[in-house]
C-alpha cells in the first residue's frame, strides 16, 4: 500500500525547488540592474601605448604607485584605475 504519489511528490519537489530559484533570480536582477561592466586587462606594452610613454617610464610610475595587478609572473593594468590614480598626481 502505496502513503503517497511519488509522481505527485517529484513534481511538487520541482515547483517549489522553481519558485525558490525564480524569486533568488528576480531579487538578483532587480538588486544588479546596472550591467556588469568587464574591463579588459592590459599588458604593459598596451598601457605605455595607451599613455603614449615608454617601457621604462611605465616601470618607473609602477614603483611610485601607479596600480597594476600581477597574475602568475605577468603584469596588468586596468585602464580605468591606472586614470583615476593618475587624476590625483
Amino acid at each position: 500500500m502505496e502513503l503517497f504519489d511519488s509522481n505527485a511528490l517529484t513534481q511538487c519537489i520541482k515547483d517549489a525547488v522553481r519558485s525558490e530559484l525564480n524569486l533568488i533570480f528576480k531579487d538578483k536582477r532587480i538588486l544588479h540592474s546596472e550591467p556588469e561592466k568587464k574591463e579588459k586587462l592590459l599588458t604593459k606594452k598596451e598601457m605605455a601605448e595607451e599613455l603614449d610613454i615608454s617601457l621604462v617610464t611605465l616601470t618607473d610610475w609602477m614603483k611610485k604607485g601607479l596600480p597594476f595587478h600581477r597574475l602568475h609572473r605577468r603584469v596588468y593594468f586596468k585602464k580605468e584605475e591606472v586614470l583615476k590614480s593618475m587624476e590625483k598626481f
